[in-house]
């Protein structure tokens, strides 16, 4: 079997990682179809990216994706990556991907992500 070109690992405990992936699965209905991409719950297989040292609260934190050379990507990354194979977002991932604002996307994202960690963590959201 072929490994998609992205799978991506998201926690579904998270009503706004939830309502994200879900409209963006809205606009790549074509590319799940023809598998080269899936989203993957790491509630459901908490071990999934042991092999990597990510476990199950790496992956609430911030998204996390395995590409098709088997490599892990994380975070801003993983947004840009899908934003790149997302019809009519690919200005997104080529503005906020390069050299020399990629670095204030990550900082971003991660600051983003760090309160909503915080305030799932805080509301019971594991």
């Amino acid at each position: 079997m072929t490994r998609p070109a992205l799978t991506i690992w998201y926690n579904t405990k998270c009503p706004v990682c939830d309502a994200g992936i879900a409209q963006q699965r809205n606009k790549l209905v074509s590319a799940i179809k023809a598998a080269t991409i899936e989203f993957r719950d790491i509630n459901v297989e908490p071990q999934a990216l042991a092999a990597f040292g990510a476990d199950v609260d790496d992956v609430r934190r911030r998204l996390h994706a395995v590409d098709e050379r088997g490599r892990l990507i994380v975070g801003a990354d993983v947004v840009i990556a899908v934003w790149r194979r997302t019809p009519g977002e690919g200005w997104l991932a080529a503005i906020l991907g390069a050299p020399g604002i990629i670095h204030a996307t990550r900082f971003g994202y991660d600051r983003f992500a760090d309160l909503l960690w915080l305030w799932n963590k805080r509301n019971g959201r594991w």
